[in-house]
């Protein structure tokens, strides 16, 4: 069965949107504002950058933070701009990884509201990691038919 032509139509708009260049530009800094805002905070509060990185175990503590800051801020910079835009997704997807299975460790929490907090935002972050490697392989593949 073939679709009607006023969805083909509609379909036409709406693949003219989103594939626009300034649709796909806030796409991807909507997908990076978690890695651009957490370092931007960090850095306007860099005792409590350094706060968490103690919080979380991460030694030593000054060293992670700066780390962490220029890390988000540069592979934010990669996705955005295009420039190796998959080495920067990829990098986020591995350290959301990391981060999450760090931070949100449900299986160790009581049961209440903040194990389904944390479990929840552990899944979220999952689809985070998701999203980048989506990224990661529209980048690396366009243009090959794949």
């Amino acid at each position: 069965m073939t679709e009607p032509s006023s969805t083909l139509r509609l379909r036409g708009v709406l693949a003219d949107i989103i594939a626009a260049p300034a649709t796909k530009t806030l796409a991807l800094l909507a997908l990076c504002s978690a890695y651009i805002q957490g370092p931007l905070t960090k850095i306007f509060d860099f005792p409590g950058a350094i706060a968490e990185m103690n919080h979380f175990g991460l030694q030593p503590a000054f060293a992670f933070a700066v780390v962490v800051i220029l890390f988000e801020l540069t592979a934010s910079a990669l996705v955005v701009s295009g420039f190796l835009r998959w080495a920067g997704a990829l990098a986020l997807a591995g350290f959301t990884l990391l981060a999450t299975f760090i931070a949100l460790r449900f299986w160790e929490m009581s049961p209440g509201v903040d194990r389904m907090m944390a479990t929840n935002a552990f899944f979220e972050h999952l689809g985070l990691a998701g999203a980048f490697i989506t990224v990661a392989a529209i980048d690396l593949t366009k243009g090959t038919g794949k």
